[in-house]
């Protein structure tokens, strides 16, 4: 029987390749447009996919099972790849990485609906408070606000849940990478006249930054994270291993400031701190 502990750990680690998406889709926005972005990135990752379900030959899924792979793929897929893309053409990275701290309520929602938890009502306490605090903070003026950034970040939050809580039920029966694998699979056909319809026309103006920052969302955030993630969440529990999703602001706002030079203010720092507080006795009562 697998331990909580290799949840634990698996999401951690998952949680550690997220954390570099927002700063690397950041970068490459300023290369690529969010549509051409969202799909190159989509089908790259389908193709590591697919070659790799074809050489362990994994069965297709089930009928039953398509339902909940087009939620996953709508919501980590698509939806959350686009909309971050686009709320990065108005706000900074370090800005969009607070709204992370919503993920884990986003994700225990999901995993009351969809995936059949039930938490304790403390556990809704600290989840809200940390929250409210993320929210606070998005409607504060920290000079890189914008209204259409904030809203599509938040529409982003409540996909990914979705698609987080999802994928986590179906990889207790199929497995966490075989999950992402056939979910980007079954968004191929939408992404690769999406792709050839946005296809940048002359790559002169596309600098290095721009390729490593569609590498690293194509390889490390569409599909190695969500290895370990799906794989977290299904042995340690939805929602409380997805309170772990509050420390990515940390690791998230580190990079930020290190690799992008972007300013990362004390009132965001503060936020986050008291955000992971609130989670801390989130998991606690989960």
């Amino acid at each position: 029987m697998q331990s909580a502990g290799s949840g634990w750990g698996n999401g951690l680690l998952g949680v550690i390749i997220f954390s570099g998406s927002l700063p690397a889709t950041r970068v490459a926005v300023g290369g690529f447009s969010a549509l051409f972005l969202t799909s190159a990135r989509a089908v790259i990752a389908a193709l590591i996919g697919a070659a790799v379900l074809g050489l362990l030959r994994q069965a297709r899924p089930q009928r039953k099972d398509l339902a909940s792979l087009a939620i996953v793929s709508i919501g980590v897929v698509v939806g959350f790849p686009l909309l971050t893309a686009l709320a990065l053409q108005h706000i900074t990275s370090a800005h969009s990485i607070v709204f992370i701290g919503l993920l884990p309520l986003s994700t225990a929602i999901f995993a009351v609906l969809r995936g059949g938890e039930r938490p304790r009502p403390l556990f809704w306490l600290f989840a809200i408070l940390g929250s409210a605090t993320v929210g606070g903070f998005a409607l504060s003026n920290d000079g890189s606000a914008s209204l259409a950034g904030d809203l599509l970040m938040v529409a982003a939050i409540v996909l990914c849940g979705l698609g987080y809580a999802e994928g986590a039920a179906l990889s207790r029966r199929l497995g966490g990478w075989q999950v992402i694998s056939w979910a980007l699979l079954l968004a191929v056909p939408l992404m690769v006249p999406v792709a050839i319809l946005t296809w940048p026309s002359t790559w002169s103006g596309v600098g290095a930054p721009a390729w490593i920052g569609l590498a690293y969302v194509s390889i490390f955030s569409m599909f190695v994270g969500f290895i370990f993630w799906y794989r977290g969440l299904a042995i340690g529990g939805i929602a409380r291993v997805g309170q772990l999703q509050q420390l990515q602001p940390f690791f998230g706002l580190a990079l930020a400031g290190l690799l992008l030079h972007e300013p990362v203010a004390w009132g965001m720092i503060a936020a986050t701190a008291l955000v992971v507080v609130c989670v801390f006795f989130a998991r606690r009562f989960a």
